[in-house]
């Protein structure tokens, strides 16, 4: 194709789409002309540069050409919803297959149009790519180019690692010689550069500018305790125009920040993973501008396209600072001047650390897998619980690990396959080694006496910047970091309220020889309340200094977690009509009866011994429901002669799975109880967003 041809048909794609006026930014068309005719290409290019043009300019050429279609994989929902809209706007015939085509007939009509030359682009996640019908429609149909968005993430080096994006890999390699492969990409190091470069294959064209943001003001802000930043948040966001997001490393960081927020005023709504529906109303609100924040955890860092967004808060510190920039990217595009704030917390090293080092399957957790695999043959991933202890989770993780490196396969079940096992522990290592290393880098920003952007685009191996002028350091433009007293005080109180629901358990889990097994509980606690986070700052050191005294002392828990217990549980009382309260039992520690005497007196109950325990495994070693259960069922029964009330309160210290509760509760409820109220002083869970 020659090279004038293209560029006039190119140009004219560009003006249908943005007016005659329109004309191309600096690299793109030298981006286009290369996944046209070079047909492997890697663009990395800043937050707003034009990725997504260059493939629907070629998108639509190929289209013209009766080349074929264009596959985009996109990491997010969210990313893809905005997508579409642009195509559509560009005269592509577009649609995607993600979990919110809930329809089976609609998702086959969307494979069936792509199969049939209907659809100019379709967009698909790295997870549907490897689905059976996917699979199927993509052997039958004619491909034009296939595109990776956000492709550091096929790096194991990339920042944000997705297992689904590195079995992409073996779809590279598979492509005919006939189909162009482009990823896009804001943020990869000269580390990923060179891995993508590896594994896209030869001749390889890197479109790689500048990374500098001119309208991105940055400002680090030192206030490591949770009710500073509230009372910063509340008394900052009001003065700041359009609208922003706060994100945050926890979904329940989340929620209680927007509910704070709406507490004062400000219009925020909740946007993470396990929200369903609800995750997509609040983005549409958020689009809309009908809100002015969006409290968010990473799920919205890569991709997320709406012009307007004026501000970003990070209410704690990102894993690294190539996620940190990909997520103030979302900030900035179509306004002339976007703020940004960094806070950094005393929780996020401990947070930060949990994500890394659970980042990768043990060696162990990959030999159980495997070997329950190998005796259990066709097993689905449902019942690996019940011959495992391990988290659903971390099961779910190996799985994902074995099949990637043909360990096992997947044929509507698990089984395993010939290939000797290797633990690839030195690799593993190594990419933790980086992991640390990059949050070490994030904890220089925090301390860093220079220019912001300087600092983060040099860390980004674009060594093209000096000091930006324009950054808060470089400005000298500071927002106060001090906050109201008053302020400080109500936020202090706020986060000292915060109290988490117990859930009761409805169903039994999968539990050989059990009789209820995968059955309906029959006799159900109430909904309970559990006073803080353990560990979490305020109440939640109290519990841990509590439970695990320094050496020698006794474990005992402070009389000021008695008060503010009775204070929480006196309205349940008086509307439940309890005048019982029991605890349950430990074998090496009294410290929870002592802890329920003493609520006993202040509430006016009368404590009463119903539960006893015999000695089995700790519970704390238990990993999924199905042993956890199992455990709690061999651990627990009712005192020989004991009073059985008519309705109690079940107070013990720590909750984490909820099965303690939830077999103490059962085992009073089947002696005639007709209601028991679950009351724990800490959650102890590891479930996050």
């Amino acid at each position: 194709m020659a090279e004038y041809d293209l560029y006039r048909r190119a140009e004219a794609v560009l003006k249908r789409m943005y007016g005659e006026k329109a004309s191309f930014r600096e690299g793109q068309f030298e981006a286009i002309e290369a996944t046209m005719n070079n047909r492997r290409s890697l663009i990395v290019q800043k937050t707003g540069w034009g990725k997504s043009l260059v493939y629907f300019i070629c998108c639509t050429l190929l289209k013209e050409d009766n080349k074929g279609a264009t596959i985009v994989v996109s990491p997010l929902l969210a990313l893809m919803d905005n997508q579409v809209e642009a195509a559509e706007r560009a005269g592509i015939r577009c649609d995607c297959l993600n979990s919110t085509k809930r329809s089976r007939e609609r998702r086959t009509a969307i494979l069936e149009e792509l199969e049939n030359g209907e659809l100019d682009l379709v967009l698909v996640t790295p997870e549907g790519v490897f689905k059976d019908d996917f699979q199927q429609t993509l052997a039958n149909t004619v491909v034009g180019l296939f595109v990776i968005d956000e492709a550091h993430c096929i790096s194991d080096w990339g920042h944000d690692f997705r297992l689904e994006y590195g079995r992409l890999n073996q779809v590279i390699s598979a492509l005919p010689s006939n189909v162009r492969l482009l990823g896009t990409t804001a943020t990869a190091n000269d580390r990923v550069v060179e891995d993508l470069k590896k594994q896209f294959g030869n001749n390889v064209y890197v479109s790689r500018g500048p990374l500098l943001r001119d309208n991105l003001y940055i400002q680090v802000l030192q206030m490591p305790d949770r009710a500073s930043r509230y009372a910063w948040m509340v008394e900052n966001i009001p003065k700041l125009e359009g609208t922003g997001i706060v994100y945050c490393l926890t979904s329940r960081d989340c929620d209680y920040i927007a509910s704070y927020l709406k507490k004062y005023g400000i219009s925020a709504e909740t946007y993470y993973s396990d929200m369903g529906d609800k995750a997509d109303e609040s983005l549409v609100k958020f689009q809309s501008n009908e809100i002015k924040v969006l409290v968010a955890t990473i799920k919205l860092g890569m991709g997320y396209d709406k012009g307007d967004v004026s501000f970003i808060i990070h209410y704690q510190m990102p894993q690294n600072i190539v996620s940190y920039y990909q997520q103030i990217g979302r900030a900035g595009r179509n306004v002339e001047k976007a703020y940004t704030f960094l806070m950094m917390g005393q929780e996020d090293q401990n947070i930060i650390e949990y994500f890394i080092r659970t980042a990768f399957p043990t060696e162990k957790e990959l030999i159980e897998v495997r070997k329950t695999v190998t005796e259990h043959s066709g097993i689905k991933a449902n019942r690996m619980s019940q011959y495992i202890n391990a988290l659903k989770t971390r099961v779910d993780k190996a799985l994902n690990f074995l099949e990637h490196e043909g360990y096992i396969r997947y044929d509507n079940g698990y089984y395993s396959t010939p290939k000797q096992f290797v633990y690839q522990r030195e690799y593993y290592e190594q990419i933790k080694t980086i992991r640390y290393h990059e949050m070490r880098q994030m904890q220089e920003l925090q301390d860093l006496k220079s220019c912001y952007n300087r600092f983060i685009i040099n860390a980004l191996d674009d060594n093209t910047v000096g000091d930006c002028g324009f950054c808060a350091y470089c400005s000298g433009e500071q927002f106060s970091g001090d906050v109201q007293l008053n302020d400080l005080k109500e936020a202090q109180k706020y986060l000292e309220s915060l109290q988490m629901k117990i859930d009761p358990r409805k169903r039994w889990p999968k539990i050989d020889g059990f009789s209820h097994s995968n059955k309906n509980i029959q006799f159900k606690n109430d909904e309970g309340i559990c006073l803080c986070k353990y560990g979490d700052p305020g109440y939640g050191m109290l519990v841990k200094e509590g439970k695990y005294p320094p050496l020698l002392q006794k474990p005992h828990f402070s009389d000021r977690l008695v008060a503010k217990s009775a204070r929480i549980l006196k309205p349940v009382i008086e509307e439940k009509e309890i005048k019982y309260v029991t605890g349950v039992p430990s074998l090496n520690s009294d410290i929870v009866q002592d802890f329920a005497q003493r609520l006993d007196l202040r509430l006016g109950l009368q404590y009463v011994p119903v539960l006893g325990k015999i000695k089995a495994s700790p519970q704390k070693r238990m990993e999924n429901s199905s042993f956890q259960c199992s455990n709690a069922l061999e651990s627990f029964y009712v005192l020989e002669g004991a009073v059985i009330p008519d309705r109690v309160l079940l107070v013990d210290d720590i909750v984490d799975s909820k099965w303690t509760l939830t077999v103490c509760g059962y085992l009073i409820m089947s002696e005639g109880c007709e209601e028991v109220f679950p009351y724990a002083l800490a959650d102890s869970s590891q479930k996050e967003d």
